[in-house]
């Protein structure tokens, strides 16, 4: 059956009404609930960035119709979906796959991340804004919710959500609606670096790194945050990633090199 999780989602859409009952200009705009094909493509989502379906796996229509409850019409919607987001795709004589990652793609999005917040903590460290701090307090008491709660997708979720909350900190709102485009992509490599940590890091032990990084933050000397966070993603999963993946261009080659001797 679909996760239980997806009832808060549910609930949220019943209640969400756009529009004002006092406006008689215009009627007041009902969003309904989710449909089969959203809460599937939501399920399956998780499923991916929780490392539940690998970067690569084939799709077995049967078998996630039975995990999920569902015909094959609404599965195969829910598929088209997550492929227009470039989660899955389509491959000859094999079907759907997982899209996989290749060391190319992970150069790219590893930088490109850090150099956002890189920007982020120039701009927003010192804290000036003590809501922007309450931000980042709440989604590290989220992501302390769910690795007590054993929730590994929810885990990796909040985990973005707070990265997103640290670059916030900037104030610089299209600094942070270009961090947030990356979120997919950010969250299948934050789920292979999850995978590779939890042989020697509980999910608490990635709290107290996240609390740790917020403390320094709470510090106020900028160079301080970034020597954190030069180190504070241990990239235990690049460790023999070049025999897993594909896309050995030579940038992300010198890329892998400097990461392991950095």
């Amino acid at each position: 059956m679909l996760h239980p999780r997806q009832e808060d989602h549910v609930e949220h859409r019943r209640r969400l009404v756009t529009g004002s009952a006092d406006n008689t200009t215009s009627a007041p705009h009902i969003v309904g609930p989710p449909s089969l094909v959203e809460l599937a493509a939501a399920t399956l989502r998780r499923m991916i960035v929780g490392g539940d379906l690998l970067c690569g796996q084939r799709i077995v229509e049967n078998r996630l119709t039975g995990q999920l409850g569902i015909s094959r019409p609404p599965l195969r919607e829910a598929l088209r979906v997550l492929e227009r987001e470039g989660l899955v795709r389509q491959v000859p004589r094999k079907g759907v796959i997982v899209t996989p990652l290749t060391l190319h793609d992970i150069y790219e999005i590893c930088t490109l991340r850090a150099e956002f917040e890189r920007l982020a903590i120039r701009l927003g460290v010192p804290v000036t804004d003590p809501a922007r701090r309450a931000r980042c307090q709440q989604a590290l008491q989220s992501m302390t919710a769910a690795a007590q709660a054993g929730d590994r997708p929810a885990y990796l979720e909040r985990s973005f959500e707070f990265h997103v909350s640290v670059v916030g900190l900037s104030g610089h709102a299209r600094l942070e609606e270009a961090y947030r485009s990356l979120q997919l992509q950010l969250m299948l490599s934050m789920a292979l670096n999850r995978r590779a940590r939890e042989e020697h890091e509980t999910l608490d032990g990635d709290v107290a790194r996240h609390t740790r990084l917020l403390e320094i933050i709470d510090a106020g000397d900028p160079q301080a945050v970034l020597d954190e966070l030069a180190t504070h993603g241990d990239r235990s999963f690049l460790d023999g990633i070049e025999d897993t993946v594909d896309g050995h261009t030579d940038v992300a080659l010198a890329w892998l090199a400097q990461q392991r001797t950095s």
